[in-house]
């Protein structure tokens, strides 16, 4: 990894609050700063993070639903355990055609937001990162459509290129509300945003 990019993030502003304030991730503010927006996470909330490690969506997300919501973080990766009783995490894989009847067997009920900031092992080719991105979102609306109760939300991290609209027109079709977002959080040089769907529609819609 190039010093100049390591030295260039040590010195990034949210980087150093992250670490100031102890939370696992910069990318923390962007879930913060979004909800403080639009309160898609609601107090007693059950909220499933995809893609969650290192956990920092998880920090934000608890104080959001406080303790009488839940929170449970999936990844490939192990995610170090947090303290509280109503935030758990598991080892998942998106593509496991039972990952989510293993989701739903770890929540309370069926969750009022489905949360996505899973990226790929980017290659440094544009075409080839916005297609794994676009593959990893839809893997994501997938499990969400198996899981997320009727009226709940969505949230899930993009790389903008020509594949988006097609997966956005598929969002819109499943909710009631769709629309980008990009937090002051993300890097301003990154072609990184966010899609935030709100209602899920039922069936008979």
């Amino acid at each position: 990894m190039p010093k100049a990019w390591i030295r260039e993030r040590k010195n990034e502003h949210y980087y150093k609050k992250a670490k100031a304030e102890n939370y696992r991730s910069r990318a923390t503010y962007k879930l913060v700063q979004v909800n403080e927006k639009y309160g898609f996470i609601k107090l007693h909330s059950v909220v499933v993070d995809l893609g969650a490690a290192p956990g920092g969506w998880v920090q934000a997300a608890r104080k959001m639903v406080g303790r009488h919501g839940f929170i449970l973080g999936v990844d490939l990766k192990p995610i170090e355990p947090f303290p509280q009783a109503y935030v758990r995490t598991i080892i998942g894989d998106l593509t496991d055609p039972d990952i989510a009847q293993q989701i739903l067997s770890f929540l309370p009920r069926r969750p009022d937001t489905v949360m996505s900031d899973a990226a790929p092992n980017v290659t440094g080719v544009w075409e080839v990162d916005h297609a794994l991105q676009i593959d990893l979102a839809s893997k994501a609306l997938d499990v969400t459509l198996q899981i997320l109760r009727p009226n709940g939300n969505f949230f899930v991290k993009l790389f903008q290129g020509d594949l988006m609209d097609e997966f956005v027109q598929t969002v819109k079709g499943h909710f009631d509300e769709v629309k980008f977002v990009k937090p002051d959080a993300s890097r301003a040089k990154s072609s990184e945003m966010y899609l935030l769907a709100l209602g899920l529609k039922t069936i008979s819609e």
